[in-house]
């Protein structure tokens, strides 16, 4: 990858939230990448970075495993901003005093500037809220450190001429002016702005044309969604269509209509793509699995065989040329599935993050891997496509398989494409759809007694979801009217047969992730 000069290096120490670092960042228009803390300085020095961030972290940094680095040498090399468990890290390193707090301070609190700081035209609130969560505090900082901000009883911020400390996370949303603190740190750093999407588009093409060899072909998994969309769309304008191989299957676990809806979009835009019905095969895949991670692996496994048909199949007479195989992995997916960037804690598997079977013999080739859903969003407008493609709310790779609670069967799915072409209609007829992230249907192995006309019925609770967010990351629940719950709850209950119950899930993320499974 071409390193864009001037970028901000983080260092990832096990936060959940690193991520958010790197996307309010770039949403100031500057360029970051994130390393693990395990990083060697030699590394770090041929990153050349105008700034480098320090994360959270869930340790103490005088637990025996805790991660750590030479704060010194990096404090020497560029400006450094410690967040939470890098601000303690610094305090450690530097002279300063760490020690366990008689309670741990989580959530929202108020804290005082000592010192008048701006950005973006503004000047910071000398009182305003933040969002923490530590059990460490800073008692005494560096002795060439002053004291930045302060909560009620403790330290909450320090700086210097070379680094500042924030025991408060900016990268949330839940902390006011977060981004104009982020933005006053990189004036702070003398960082430049050189993050816009005209400079993704470049640093995704330059991605594909050193990754892929001048005659090497790529087979491109579509699933219906704004990723791989994207995905394939860049890959033909990089490399040319009859060099991109679009395999679109159908598995059975798309909503309502939607292989064929979205089969002809690609042929309108002129990808090279091959339509795959496998649906017999994905259900046979998941009979008898309810573990939501035995499913994500078997849809996983199932992809990988029905791409490997398709070499034999459709595409055989490409296939001594075809190398690679294309996905539109997203950050968000890496962070949620593999532990590796910096020790944070594996919330979930991703069927299309962790590398590929050996006897494929095929590499990966995954443009999008550190961006975020808006900036793809955004990438695709840069593409030229329609907004009825980008616009299109997040759909997960495994489907309505983790949609439906317990065991998937054809019987199943059938009931929750209904309810969901239901409730996302009525979000287009109400003019809701685009005011929210992303919105679906669960349907929950709960039986309950209801009643319709003059009998009884025992049949399945349905949970509707709906939440709104910048990036996927954090995420809230969308306050309807009552009317419109009510409507909807009406009409899946008339229309589809096996519902009695609709409940409507009002749980924020975190503490639960946006989809159930």
């Amino acid at each position: 990858m071409n390193k864009i000069k001037n970028g901000f290096l983080i260092l990832d120490f096990g936060s959940q939230v690193t991520m958010l670092i790197a996307r309010r960042l770039r949403e100031l228009g500057y360029y970051c990448e994130i390393k693990g803390y395990k990083t060697s300085f030699d590394e770090i020095v041929a990153f050349n970075p105008s700034a480098i961030i320090l994360s959270g972290g869930p340790y103490s940094v005088y637990d025996q495993e805790a991660p750590t680095t030479d704060v010194k040498k990096l404090v020497e090399l560029a400006p450094v901003l410690g967040i939470c468990y890098g601000m303690q890290l610094l305090a450690h390193q530097l002279g300063g005093k760490v020690t366990p707090s008689p309670s741990r301070e989580y959530g929202l609190k108020k804290i005082l500037w000592t010192k008048n700081i701006s950005a973006m035209g503004k000047t910071i609130p000398s009182e305003h809220t933040v969002w923490m969560s530590h059990g460490d505090v800073v008692d005494k900082t560096p002795d060439q450190a002053h004291i930045f901000c302060k909560t009620e009883h403790h330290v909450a911020g320090f700086y210097s001429d070379r680094y500042w400390a924030l025991q408060f996370h900016p990268e949330v949303t839940h902390t006011e002016n977060g981004k104009e603190i982020l933005a006053a740190f990189a004036e702070f750093a003398k960082c430049e702005k050189n993050w816009n999407t005209k400079s993704t588009l470049k640093h995704c093409e330059d991605i594909v044309r050193e990754q892929v060899g001048e005659k090497d072909h790529v087979l491109c998994a579509l699933s219906g969604g704004v990723d791989s969309s994207v995905v394939a769309t860049l890959l033909t304008k990089v490399l040319g269509k009859e060099r991109v191989h679009c395999v679109f299957v159908d598995n059975g676990l798309l909503r309502q209509d939607e292989f064929e809806s979205v089969l002809k979009q690609y042929h309108a835009i002129g990808l090279n793509v091959v339509g795959v019905d496998a649906k017999k095969d994905f259900i046979n895949a998941l009979k008898g699995l309810v573990d939501p991670e035995l499913k994500r692996k078997a849809i996983g496994k199932t992809f990988i065989d029905v791409f490997e048909q398709s070499l034999q199949k459709h595409l055989v007479a490409y296939k001594n040329e075809i190398k690679f195989l294309a996905q539109g992995t997203l950050y968000p997916d890496v962070i949620e599935s593999v532990s590796s960037i910096g020790g944070s804690v594996t919330i979930k598997s991703h069927h299309n993050v962790g590398g590929l079977p050996e006897k494929m013999h095929l590499k990966l080739v995954e443009p999008v891997r550190l961006l975020f859903k808006d900036e793809v969003r955004l990438l695709g407008k840069e593409l030229g496509l329609a907004n009825d493609l980008i616009g299109r709310h997040p759909f997960p790779g495994p489907g309505l398989a983790i949609r439906i609670m317990g065991e998937v069967t054809e019987e199943k799915l059938n009931v929750v494409k209904q309810a969901d072409h239901i409730f996302i209609s009525q979000l287009r007829e109400q003019n809701l759809y685009s005011k929210i992230w992303q919105a679906f249907c669960v349907l929950l192995p709960v039986q309950t007694v209801g009643v319709m006309g003059d009998g009884r019925t025992y049949e399945n609770v349905l949970a509707l979801r709906a939440v709104t967010s910048q990036d996927g990351m954090t995420a809230d629940w969308y306050d309807f009217e009552p009317l419109f719950l009510k409507t909807v709850s009406n009409l899946i209950t008339n229309q589809v047969k096996g519902i009695n119950r609709v409940v409507y899930d009002i749980t924020s993320k975190p503490p639960a992730t946006i989809e159930w499974e």
